[in-house]
């Protein structure tokens, strides 16, 4: 079963008894290719114009399941699961390591990642995301917009509340809203609960100070949600990271692809 997107394969893969949708962007074969994380609730597509904006880099993406075209699994999972479902589909794909990104909530699945598979993480890319339910937190009205997955069913709650939530040029662009907004496949109530329990209680704090990867940490400079100064505390404790603030909200990796793309390449070339 395939579809196509411009330049991302997408199929349906068995891992184990978990079947994935996942997206595939070609790329350079010298080097190891990009794993990338979602945030909560979030589709594949939605990360879709970052991946095609990196020029050089082989990415895979998947559905996290219960999530856009990945189905539920039975039970609740933790992030140790998702990063065992990664390396498994890493594995399958005939990669036996990949550099890894995240993008917020998928953050944390990056970090664990590397804290798990570290022969198979080679670097570290951590975007609008912090050390788990130990972090500066946004404000409770964020926080409360934040526990339901209604932005994602409903187009227009979306937009309403988009600049509020996300800040950045989303608060500047309306455009970029209604781009955001139809590109979002409607996540299950089941899969957005799973992806809540399986940060709570979780963090990375105890072993951050052990990760061995390069890392490179991204926080946007008005990023409502994941406060900048999660990502500042993350860089300080991981011994390899550097730090860099880009001047936008949560969703820099929407709202400015092709800038953020050249500063990931250029990271993963070093």
């Amino acid at each position: 079963m395939l579809a196509k997107l411009p330049d991302i394969e997408i199929r349906m893969i068995q891992v184990g008894r978990q079947m994935l949708r996942v997206g595939i962007k070609p790329g350079v074969k010298d080097r190891p290719p990009l794993l990338l994380f979602n945030g909560i609730g979030a589709n594949l597509e939605l990360a879709g114009t970052f991946m095609r904006a990196l020029p050089y880099v082989e990415a895979i993406i998947f559905d996290i399941p219960g999530i856009g075209g990945s189905p539920a699994p039975g039970f609740p999972y933790r992030p140790s699961t998702i990063a065992r479902l990664a390396a498994n589909l890493v594995a399958q794909l005939g990669y036996d390591k990949v550099d890894v990104a995240g993008i917020s909530w998928g953050g944390g699945m990056a970090q664990q990642f590397a804290h798990q598979y570290p022969d198979a993480c080679r670097k570290l890319i951590l975007m609008a995301t912090a050390p788990g339910s130990i972090m500066v937190p946004a404000k409770l009205s964020i926080l409360f917009k934040m526990v339901s997955p209604r932005r994602y069913m409903d187009q227009g709650y979306m937009q309403a509340i988009a600049s509020e939530l996300y800040g950045g040029a989303f608060r500047r662009n309306p455009s970029l809203i209604a781009a955001h907004a139809r590109g979002m496949t409607k996540a299950s109530n089941l899969g957005y609960l799973y992806q809540l329990i399986a940060m709570a209680g979780w963090t990375s704090l105890p072993w951050l100070s052990f990760l061995k990867q390069h890392t490179l940490v991204l926080s946007g400079g008005d990023d409502p949600i994941v406060r900048p100064i999660n990502g500042r505390i993350m860089a300080k404790l991981i011994p390899n990271a550097r730090f860099q603030v880009i001047d936008d909200g949560h969703l820099f990796v929407v709202s400015q692809p092709d800038a953020v793309a050249e500063i990931v390449e250029s990271f993963l070339r070093e």
